[in-house]
């Protein structure tokens, strides 16, 4: 019998990351196309794709917030994104004109928390939190290997944390909430206080014990919520050498010892590095064609 090939999609704010494969040792091709406009990028992942068929299924790890109810006529939609000319874009229609599979939908930092959770940092947790702290704050979950879902998605990073007092006098970058967990620690909020990326400012620079503090409130509440056995912490900001240290340490002093999990053991780096993403749409994937052959 031959091996699946799988349609992996991680479509982010900047890029759409395309693979094709059957397993995580098992990705025969890559590429990136920039994320520009609906009208340019979604053709071009497209065209892509079609080199690669046929496909058993799809994966689409995407950035959201996106429609997740199969059952209403917003699935698979992006929905009230600050991204500009992305609000109401199509991906699983354009996607199933295209090919005709199962596809597998999720948001791409649930995929990453899935992905983690089964090959990853995750591995033999219960529950798992990817955090991805990049230009913008996302967080996914996934609980007994299934990824968290309500009404909609999680908005982690939209969640409320206190302010750093030191950071008192800034607004705060997001555009719909101002001063949420995204508009205090996100790359775009630390470059509208400093002018430069974290990991460009000087090792004493306030901001890097500003930005911990913040994460680590979000650790907190997170563990407060979930107690799960890791938080791993992805998205370019993340990379700032220490950060994850600050942020663990952080949060065990908030803490006081109350929860069951020791912060500065459960949050840690992607165990699967920049492959989070798109492993992440290789397990919706794989798990689109179980549920289509039972």
């Amino acid at each position: 019998m031959s091996a699946p090939n799988y349609a992996l999609i991680e479509a982010g704010g900047t890029k759409f990351v395309l693979g094709a494969g059957s397993g995580p040792d098992a990705i025969r091709a890559t590429a990136r196309v920039p994320t520009t406009t609906p009208d340019e990028t979604i053709p071009a992942m497209l065209d892509w794709l079609s080199g690669h068929g046929p496909f058993d299924a799809i994966g689409l790890a995407t950035f959201g917030p996106v429609g997740i109810d199969r059952a209403s006529p917003d699935w698979g939609h992006i929905l009230a994104t600050p991204k500009p000319h992305w609000q109401g874009a199509d991906l699983a229609g354009a996607l199933a004109g295209a090919f005709d599979c199962p596809i597998g939908l999720d948001t791409d930092v649930n995929a990453a928390a899935l992905a983690e959770w089964r090959w990853g940092a995750g591995q033999g947790q219960r529950s798992v939190v990817y955090l991805t702290v990049g230009t913008g704050i996302g967080g996914g979950a996934v609980i007994d290997g299934r990824t968290l879902q309500g009404i909609g998605h999680p908005e982690m990073g939209h969640m409320r944390v206190p302010r750093h007092p030191e950071d008192l006098g800034f607004a705060g970058s997001c555009p719909f909430h101002g001063d949420c967990l995204e508009g205090l620690a996100s790359g775009t909020a630390i470059r509208a206080r400093t002018g430069a990326a974290l990991s460009d400012l000087p090792a004493d620079h306030p901001a890097h014990r500003i930005v911990a503090w913040t994460l680590a409130q979000a650790v907190v509440t997170l563990q407060s919520v979930l107690e799960p056995g890791r938080i791993v912490i992805g998205g370019g900001v993340s990379h700032t050498p220490g950060l994850v240290e600050r942020i663990g340490q952080g949060a065990a002093d908030l803490g006081a010892g109350y929860f069951r999990g020791d912060p500065r053991a459960i949050v840690c780096l992607p165990g699967l590095g920049d492959r989070a993403g798109l492993l992440g749409a290789l397990a919706l994937a794989q798990a689109a064609d179980t549920v289509a052959l039972t």
